[in-house]
């Protein structure tokens, strides 16, 4: 088994208990995150360490640097402060982060992740303190093999690249985009229970298009316009043959990318290395998770449903694409599924024409569905769309703050006693709609869940809490599996899997909402994990197929990394 670090590995000794081999003493042992316990280091490993003198006299454990330091985060105003806070913990300490965050999940993931993520990736360059992860770019990639082969972990297993060039809703953010990447390894492991030693945020700085980035004399980044075509996909290609050779087992999520190259870049490699988009199908995925959920709320088939997808980037897309699939598995034929899912852009409803973009092809209406329809211009409206095709279910990815007005959901609660109605576009400024004005204008009626975290609302003395559809119920699962599984691809049926998974969890988790609490995330993960896994051995995505035939839960719960100190021995000491 490959060695995690030239610094440290996990090891067992004779007595088959785990520990930290270290080959680092003294103060620079102190300076490696992954392995620093800081006052928790009992007294005989500072003297066999070369701590001995280094740290405070007081020994104490994981729980009471916990609490400390929750003293201290709570006393901090605002949410960008917690950030950088829990960000200098995490660099300081992984273990300790980890733990910390796992305690308090439910508080801390929006800090970490979604929302306060994209106020992180907006001041990156500001905030910038320490080295996390890798970032290349036109003046380095010809050298990118021999800069991972240097990376300080050796084995690497899964990777959250973004070139940043659509960030959650705030769009093009250059270097900033690795604080995304690190949020979402974040979660990977303290939902999926992922190693933190096995993972690596990169960022491909492109360059960047947004003008007051490269004004800004602060700014880290590449100082030049986004390559683009023949030169943006020939530094892609040097990227995936680089962590090919280096680390042939690894699983690449591709994160952020802009629809203008998502679906490029995701059919491109995904036959030639292990990869999948978590905007087009982790956000696919969750979402039909949730719409599953719904029509198991409202009595009804996935098949019966009319769903409008507003908004046709990666995140639209991929919604529409998986509930398609949803329906086809289901025994819609494709024409059928063709009148059963819409997509509506800036524009208004997709339509064949000449020059659509490939992706939206499968999803471009024929102009005879609206020829009987009274519209004000030639193409149908939002508002047009529903009131003519009467929906049960309207999912918002489109950024566009505010677009479900009273109007709309007003007309979809007079057509459906039960309309399903998704804002899921984030952060909270760019959400369709408040839950507080959907629960208003439906009178209470309308099924809501939303992709950031919003409070909850009391409507005629009556209590809704508000559930987040979050793509980590989804993401977390699906790549521990891939990781146990040692897949040579992502399959779509793995995807679908996720789905099917996530869906069943919610039911039997039966709190008669939508969506799962955060707090379950490690729950959800390992179930959705082995269903995952399930499928991968199934259809021949898994490389690990000595797994066929044992016990799946158990072995996912094998290999979930835990939060917890131990021991440090010097390499020089161990008892093997």
């Amino acid at each position: 088994m490959t060695k995690l670090s030239d610094y440290f590995d996990y090891r067992v000794d004779s007595q088959n208990a785990p520990y930290m081999e270290v080959f680092i003493k003294g103060m620079t042992l102190l300076r490696i995150p992954a392995v620093n316990k800081g006052t928790a280091f009992t007294l005989q490993e500072r003297i066999d360490l070369d701590l001995d003198g280094l740290l405070p006299p007081l020994v104490s454990g994981i729980e009471q640097q916990i609490e400390r330091l929750y003293v201290s985060y709570q006393k901090l105003k605002d949410d960008l402060s917690k950030y950088q806070f829990l960000r200098a913990i995490q660099d300081r300490s992984v273990v300790l982060f980890f733990a910390l965050l796992e305690r308090h999940i439910e508080e801390m993931v929006p800090i970490v992740y979604t929302p306060t993520i994209g106020l992180a990736v907006q001041h990156f360059s500001s905030l910038y303190r320490t080295a996390r992860g890798l970032t290349l770019s036109a003046q380095n990639i010809d050298r990118a093999e021999t800069i991972m082969s240097k990376y300080p972990l050796n084995d690497v297993r899964m990777i959250v690249v973004t070139d940043a060039s659509a960030i959650l809703g705030i769009g093009d953010q250059g270097m900033g985009g690795l604080s995304i990447c690190i949020g979402k390894l974040s979660l990977y492991t303290v939902g999926g229970g992922l190693c933190p030693f096995q993972s690596l945020p990169i960022n491909l700085d492109v360059g960047t298009n947004r003008q007051e980035l490269l004004d800004d004399p602060h700014y880290l980044g590449i100082r030049e316009k986004r390559l683009e075509k023949e030169a943006y996909f020939e530094l892609v290609d040097k990227f995936v043959n680089a962590v090919k050779v280096t680390w042939p087992k690894a699983i690449i999520q591709w994160e952020d990318f802009t629809k203008d190259v998502a679906f490029d870049v995701l059919s491109r490699y995904r036959n030639k290395i292990p990869c999948f988009n978590d905007d087009i199908q982790g956000t696919g995925a969750m979402a039909l998770a949730g719409l599953l959920s719904a029509c198991h709320k409202k009595g009804e088939e996935l098949i019966d449903q009319i769903v409008v997808v507003v908004g046709a980037g990666a995140g639209g897309i991929g919604v529409a694409g998986i509930i398609r699939a949803g329906m086809l598995n289901a025994g819609l034929s494709e024409e059928g599924v063709k009148r059963h899912i819409y997509v509506v852009d800036v524009h208004g409803l997709v339509l064949e024409e000449e020059n659509l973009e490939d992706y939206k092809l499968p999803f471009a209406q024929f102009k005879d569905i609206y020829q009987s329809w009274e519209l004000k211009n030639e193409t149908p409206t939002l508002l047009e769309v529903v009131r003519n095709l009467k929906p049960h279910v309207l999912i918002g990815l489109s950024g566009a703050t505010g677009i479900f007005n009273e109007q709309i959901v007003k007309t979809m609660t007079e057509h459906h006693s039960s309309p399903v109605i998704f804002p899921f576009s984030n952060p909270n400024a760019h959400c369709e709609a408040t839950p507080e004005d959907i629960i208003k204008w439906s009178l209470g009626r309308a099924i809501v869940a939303t992709g950031s975290p919003f409070p909850d609302v009391n409507y005629q003395e009556v209590n809704y809490q508000i559930r987040q559809g979050n793509n980590a119920f989804i993401f977390p699962g699906l790549g521990l599996a891939a990781v146990i599984a040692e897949c040579q691809k992502i399959s779509d049926g793995m995807i679908l899997e996720s789905a099917y998974a996530l869906a069943d969890y919610i039911e039997v988790s039966n709190d008669g909402y939508i969506y799962p609490p955060i707090k379950d995330l490690k729950k959800i993960s390992t179930f959705v994990a082995t269903r995952v896994l399930a499928k991968a051995l199934e259809d021949g995505s898994a490389t690990r197929t000595d797994f066929i035939g044992v016990d799946l839960l158990k072995l996912v719960e094998a290999n979930l990394w835990r939060a917890e100190y131990l021991p440090c021995r010097y390499a020089g000491d161990s008892d093997v």
